[in-house]
């Protein structure tokens, strides 16, 4: 019997994620600060999202073939519990005087490992959770959870800094943690009928077919090149040098890093919000497409060129609006595409290789603005003839131009995918899977 998709147990999950991910945002942006203070080097901040993400791709193949084998439910849960007791050991060796960069980015190693299981058990969980109608909001939803923590973790996480230290936010941290837990405890996801073809491949079969199942659909096959080159774009600034720069370019000004965050997180709450209500655009490849080459006009060139709080915030506002419906697209148009009971796989694949960008782009960010861009653009550098006059020149001013040409290569990225009718076409040419199929 089909059971019916209602939006109920849903918002329990969501509910108990966003608390969750306000405490871990509050934790990212302490623990930032701390490696800033401990080495001034924006190679060291970067190295955090490297470690993270480049753990996560590595299990990416093994975390969806087991989401798809087991009750995602508990596998977010064990996600959760794990991550948590990540920052509780993180906490003990801080409150001991302990705490140096390498137990952080084993820190970061292990929870991209949690991140490899969690992701696509929720994605694939709410495909079983809600009709398909919904996607593009639910995932509005999740891009909601996501500025919100944005918003208000740097103001409380910096508030708290002041007042109890990276300690007190890293209890909060744990106590957030228990709360998702929780509300899995008393939840039910429904799961698809298994695949039983499993059961007949070999390891190696069962680990790549993920790989096999895109590559045989070049809509998808384009969808994922332009995702990923968003990503290794984002990982180059927005994720590897954008708090490095903030911050030279203020003289270390924490309070004004946390408005420039915030404003993001804004950004990303009113896209939200907005995909929320309307759903996106009928046909969702405008949304990855077109609002690509938006935000990183908008955005990325700003944030080169401006030279003070107020047009940085500016920039977050107007880069950010646009991601939830270029992430609610996209993940709609895979969900539809997919069939549920192949989706943990299939969708893991996806991300690994979209997130095997970020921790290119994370060490090289870091890599490039401390040994090439930030040399070439101080007052006698060899750049800073030919952009000194835009971006001018000093600390914060070659992660500057760093953020100009990803904006460049950005817009030619969106407005460019138009051009390959593969991708122009995906949701025309490939059928929907309203139902599980066999493998």
């Amino acid at each position: 019997m089909k059971q019916k998709k209602t939006l109920s147990t849903f918002l329990i999950i969501w509910f108990g994620q966003l608390i969750s991910l306000l405490g871990t945002k509050m934790t990212s942006f302490a623990l930032l600060i701390w490696v800033y203070r401990e080495t001034g080097q924006a190679t060291a901040m970067a190295l955090l999202g490297f470690f993270t993400f480049g753990s996560m791709v590595l299990m990416s193949p093994i975390g969806g073939y087991w989401t798809d084998r087991l009750d995602r439910r508990r596998v977010m849960l064990w996600s959760d519990l794990i991550a948590g007791l990540v920052t509780v050991m993180m906490l003990i060796l801080i409150s001991s005087g302990e705490l140096q960069l390498w137990h952080l980015y084993l820190g970061a190693t292990l929870t991209g490992f949690c991140n490899a299981f969690q992701t696509p058990a929720y994605t694939a969980a709410t495909t079983m959770l809600i009709p398909k109608k919904h996607y593009a909001r639910v995932s509005g939803m999740r891009s909601l959870a996501l500025g919100t923590a944005d918003i208000i973790a740097p103001m409380i996480a910096g508030a708290v800094v002041v007042f109890i230290g990276v300690q007190g936010v890293m209890v909060i941290d744990t106590v957030t943690f228990l709360f998702a837990v929780i509300t899995l405890l008393f939840v039910k996801i429904p799961n698809p009928e298994p695949d039983t073809t499993l059961e007949k491949e070999s390891m190696w079969q069962k680990l790549t077919f993920g790989f096999h199942y895109i590559w045989q659909r070049d809509g998808l096959v384009g969808l994922l090149v332009v995702m990923s080159i968003i990503n290794l774009l984002a990982a180059l600034t927005y994720y590897g040098v954008f708090p490095a720069m903030i911050l030279a370019r203020t003289g270390g000004d924490e309070l004004a890093l946390g408005y420039v965050e915030a404003a993001l997180g804004a950004g990303g709450v009113i896209g939200s919000i907005l995909i929320t209500i309307w759903g996106g655009p009928k046909r969702k490849i405008h949304g990855v497409l077109a609002f690509t080459g938006i935000s990183f006009l908008l955005g990325d060139f700003l944030f080169g060129i401006g030279h003070t709080v107020q047009v940085w915030v500016f920039a977050g506002i107007a880069a950010a609006l646009f991601i939830p419906f270029i992430v609610g697209c996209n993940l709609a148009i895979w969900q539809a595409k997919v069939p549920a009971n192949l989706q943990g796989r299939v969708l893991n694949v996806q991300n690994a290789i979209r997130q095997a960008m970020m921790p290119v782009g994370y060490i090289g960010g870091g890599l490039l603005a401390d040994f090439v861009f930030e040399p070439a653009m101080m007052p006698d550098g060899w750049l800073s003839p030919a952009f000194g006059w835009i971006v001018g020149t000093g600390d914060g001013a070659g992660m500057g131009v760093m953020f100009i040409i990803t904006g460049f290569f950005g817009v030619v990225t969106g407005f460019g995918g138009y051009l390959f009718p593969a991708l122009r076409n995906v949701e025309r040419d490939l059928p929907d899977a309203d139902e599980p199929v066999r493998a």
